[in-house]
């Protein structure tokens, strides 16, 4: 899969409601049916990727085009005011604009740290301590919990899942649990950061939550974890794995780039905190520090006699443009057509039926469970994204629920977070859809403990 490096997002404050729709009864009209027609079958695409071999950007980028091709065609049969179609456009293509700035940012560090060989020197670390099966299983759990709140779970269940491979050696009876035990956790830990998942990042953006709110979900992110981990430790074997031979590779420049990436996401911080700026400004200005940093290096290496031929190579090579071509855009692409796609079906008033019949009929505390649920299926970006646009009226219990819900209802199915489906791509016979509904038992049990940890220490 592909969500990505560090996954933060920069969302402006503001929606286009459902009041800029036309009519009311252009929910019922036959495009607009169509256009949930190929929505479907579009997720459907994406779901099967692996199946397909289809990367997840190009139906979605189609049926985003699809969409508001039959979206202007219906506003031209039912003589609507063109111009909301305008405004709509522009609504998304500001969200869209920030999302791209922030993410390119964070993908590009994350390319810059893997190049220096700051996350093959941490596998191999972990791979030379020894430990058995069983106590490697809690130890990529805790890591992935831990490093997840700052490197998003698509990049940590990557780093995570190299170890177990690794270690692993095609165990399935070890590869199958670890995987989604990295899964769970990561998914957890960044449910409780604004900067671990895209879906808390939405919610922060949208100031539907201040920053330090999020840390009201740590304990019951925790439990999320612990309680899936503690049901599959016995099926984990106790054995140890064998020992692998591998030289710790670090290349100039790693440490004082993790410290620049370190200062960058404080700057995204400071500017919404303190100075009431978007946050992917903060990013754009440390993207810049990395790139003078470089070139700094380059002149250093060029002209001190103190470098090495080798020396001065590496500081050569490490060009951020090249790790910006490098960055991840199935993922940049995928997002645009989501939010244009979902933007669109917004426009015409299906997220504004949907949050009646769910949140004015079930109440926000059912319809925030479900949307968890719903999460493991459609993936959470867009549910979150959905309920955005939907603007209900909750109060920050409410809120903080839906965004715990949804940052670890993924879990349920390996298809359901950008962490499984990266990791079924880079274990593809060990760790499968199917041997991760084995476990889903389990994860269910992490899910509605969860809940109610955050019912007991968080309700109003």
């Amino acid at each position: 899969m592909n969500y990505l490096t560090v996954m933060l997002v920069a969302l402006g404050s503001g929606t286009v409601q459902a009041a800029a729709v036309p009519t009311p009864a252009m929910t019922q009209h036959g495009l607009s049916l169509a256009c949930c027609v190929v929505f479907a079958i579009a997720y459907l695409a994406v779901i099967f990727e692996e199946k397909l071999h289809l990367k997840k950007s190009k139906p979605m980028l189609l049926v985003s085009g699809i969409i508001w091709f039959l979206i202007a065609l219906q506003v031209q049969l039912v003589g609507a005011d063109p111009h909301t179609i305008e405004m709509a456009l522009e609504h998304d293509l500001h969200e869209y604009a920030a999302l791209l700035l922030f993410l390119l940012v964070a993908m590009t560090y994350i390319n810059v740290l893997e190049d220096r060989g700051l996350f093959s020197t941490l596998r191999v670390v972990m791979v030379r301590w020894g430990l058995s099966f069983r106590s490697l299983f809690w130890v990529t759990g805790a890591l992935a919990f831990i490093i997840s709140p700052i490197a998003d779970n698509l990049t940590t269940a990557l780093i995570m899942g190299a170890v177990i491979t690794s270690v692993g050696q095609g165990n399935t009876r070890f590869i199958a649990p670890a995987m989604v035990n990295v899964v769970v956790a990561a998914n957890a830990g960044g449910a409780f950061s604004p900067f671990g998942d895209i879906t808390t990042l939405m919610v922060w953006q949208a100031e539907k939550l201040h920053f330090f709110s999020f840390f009201a979900l740590f304990l019951p992110a925790l439990v999320n974890w612990l309680l899936p981990a503690a049901l599959m430790t016995p099926f984990v074997p106790s054995s140890h794995p064998e020992a692998v031979k591998e030289e710790i590779c670090l290349r100039r420049g790693a440490f004082p780039i993790l410290a620049l990436f370190v200062a960058t996401i404080a700057m995204a911080v400071c500017c919404e905190q303190f100075l009431g700026l978007p946050p992917f400004l903060g990013m754009i200005t440390g993207l810049s520090l990395l790139m003078f940093y470089t070139w700094f290096s380059r002149l250093q290496a060029n002209s001190s006699p103190a470098f090495t031929a080798h020396s001065t190579r590496e500081a050569e090579s490490l060009d951020p443009f090249k790790k910006i071509a490098d960055a991840e855009w199935d993922t940049l692409l995928f997002f645009f057509g989501v939010i244009f796609s979902v933007g669109g079906l917004s426009y015409l008033g299906y997220l504004q039926l949907l949050s009646t019949s769910l949140y004015g009929n079930l109440g926000p505390f059912t319809t925030n469970i479900i949307a968890g649920l719903m999460s493991s299926i459609v993936d959470n970006i867009p549910v979150m994204f959905a309920i955005l646009d939907m603007n209900p009226t909750m109060d920050s219990f409410q809120w903080l629920l839906i965004t715990l819900t949804t940052g670890v209802g993924g879990s349920l199915l390996s298809i359901g977070s950008a962490a499984g489906v990266a990791l079924m791509g880079q274990a593809r016979t060990a760790y499968t859809f199917l041997s991760h509904l084995k476990w889903s038992w389990a994860v269910a049990a992490g899910y509605g403990a969860s809940i109610w940890v955050h019912w007991l220490i968080n309700s109003p």
